[in-house]
């Protein structure tokens, strides 16, 4: 951002800052703002998140990681990496506006010239655009529509860039992604125009960040015992043999003779109870997983029932009814528990 850039910031005055306004030399209400004035205490430090496949990732680390060393320096932003052996990967710009638009300056260009580089080995002649995506808590995304998506119309004619923000959240979170496409001085000006709109309207409630989820490994059970499947071999996996094996336990066979197990007679195992609990819309998906891969691995390994009821019309909430000897039920929650604790934490233990 050059000398003489200026970004409207009159949301980000300091509290009490109003009354002194008519004898601060650097500021004049309602006009334009000066985006240097850190001496008046006023410099506006933000954080971007942007969402990178690993390829993108590749890019902008650069061979032994002086691309993003390079950035750092020149920019004067903080750009941070998420871990991680997944497809996608966060990339986290904090800093002074000034110096966050440095940065998305050079990851733009940076695309732009692998853009070039791999055209210049395939015989398409039109080039496509750079596309960024960046993660918007979704409670600011509705004042970057703006009223009729007035905002999202001005912003696009303005810049000449592509905007879309996506209408679902992204998995077990409450951010969405926001998808800009153009030339690179477009994105940096479309950029610029988020960062004013992010700084005027800030996230409202608790933002549950979105983190990528590993390559997930499938699960086997073979004679008692459980193996994650890793590219050719089967891993046994200690924690969850020892989980399969406790449920096994747990449902004892129903004696000869007896053709209903859900009433068994006095001398079988515990009478069946049911469990009810309720949880959040937007973390369900965590539980059921990929077609039904997760639940059925809980309903396998905790020898339980479980239910879901569907979404019902205005609820924000699912229940679930899971039904078993007690054993089965805690081995059910127990499991459920752990899938939305690695969730919401990142963890991906279970």
């Amino acid at each position: 951002m050059g000398e003489g850039d200026t970004i409207w910031a009159p949301s980000v005055l300091p509290h009490g800052a109003l009354g002194t306004l008519s004898h601060h030399p650097q500021l004049h209400f309602g006009r334009k703002m000066e985006s240097k004035v850190s001496e008046g205490g006023l410099n506006v430090t933000l954080t971007i998140r942007l969402l990178m496949h690993g390829k993108e990732v590749g890019s902008i680390i650069g061979k032994k990681g002086e691309t993003v060393k390079k950035m750092r320096e020149e920019s004067g932003a903080r750009i941070n990496i998420s871990e991680g052996n997944c497809p996608e990967r966060i990339v986290t710009i904090t800093g002074p506006t000034d110096a966050i638009f440095k940065a998305f300056a050079m990851i733009a260009y940076k695309f732009e010239e692998d853009i070039i580089n791999s055209m210049s080995n395939s015989p398409a002649t039109s080039k496509p655009p750079v596309t960024l995506r960046l993660v918007v808590p979704a409670s600011q995304c509705g004042s970057l529509i703006g009223k009729g998506g007035s905002k999202i119309k001005e912003i696009r004619e303005s810049t000449g860039a592509q905007v879309q923000v996506a209408g679902d959240m992204l998995p077990n979170s409450t951010e969405r992604a926001v998808t800009i496409s153009g030339t690179p001085d477009a994105i940096i000006q479309c950029v610029k125009q988020i960062c004013v709109v992010m700084l005027e309207s800030p996230p409202k409630g608790a933002t549950i960040p979105y983190r990528p989820k590993p390559a997930s490994t499938p699960v086997i059970f073979a004679g008692g015992q459980a193996y994650t499947i890793q590219g050719q071999y089967a891993i046994p996996h200690p924690d969850l043999t020892k989980l399969h094996q406790l449920a096994m336990q747990q449902t004892p066979f129903p004696p000869l003779g007896q053709t209903n197990p859900a009433f068994p007679g006095l001398d079988a195992s515990p009478p069946a109870s049911t469990h009810e609990l309720t949880i959040p819309n937007d973390l369900i998906g965590c539980i059921i997983g990929r077609q039904g891969t997760k639940i059925n691995e809980i309903r396998q390994m905790s020898g339980a029932q479980i239910k879901i009821a569907n979404a019902t019309e205005g609820s924000s909430e699912r229940q679930i009814t899971i039904t078993g000897t007690p054993a089965n039920i805690s081995l059910a929650q127990y499991l459920i528990n752990a899938r939305l604790t690695s969730e919401v934490t990142g963890m991906g233990a279970l």
